[in-house]
């Protein structure tokens, strides 16, 4: 487990985290604005409509039916601009951030994999993990030891004579 490769991918997912939230806020932010300008041009122009539309349906039926048929076809206008202004963002940006953001996870998972195998190594088998680090300090004692003993053979037998 590289601590660097664990670090770039957090930080790629958390970039990309902020890249999907912001695309989708301005979507719907753009997608709000829409809907609240739609509905105050619809709410002055359909007061307009309703007026004329009201008079001539009077002079044709009564003045309930006349206002039934209006209120209908208001309440049509008002779900086709709520199905317009609610459709799901579809942009190559939002599924390329979402594509590098599975990315990230996935290689989060592999490094967390590998961090569970070593720590599982390590408790299962102490010694593999401190053995190679003892090793070289041990061998290099051991060298001197052996350079002194054989220092102090050679001068032993020269000092008696």
């Amino acid at each position: 487990m590289n601590s660097e490769n664990v670090v770039k991918h957090v930080r790629a997912l958390w970039r990309t985290d902020r890249i999907i939230a912001e695309i989708r806020m301005r979507h719907m932010l753009v997608g709000l604005g829409l809907r609240a300008f739609a509905a105050l041009i619809a709410a002055f122009g359909l007061l307009m409509l309703e007026l004329s539309a009201y008079f001539a349906l009077v002079q044709i039926w009564s003045a309930i039916s006349g206002a039934a048929i209006l209120g209908a076809a208001n309440f049509v206008i008002a779900a086709v601009l709520f199905v317009i202004g609610g459709r799901p963002p579809a942009g190559r940006e939002l599924e390329l951030a979402t594509e590098i953001h599975g990315s990230a996870v996935d290689a989060l998972q592999v490094e967390a994999r590998a961090l569970q195998s070593q720590f599982t190594g390590m408790v299962q088998h102490p010694l593999n993990s401190v053995l190679p680090l003892a090793l070289v300090p041990l061998i290099t004692i051991i060298v001197k030891s052996l350079k002194k003993s054989r220092a102090t053979a050679a001068k032993s037998p020269a000092e008696p004579g």
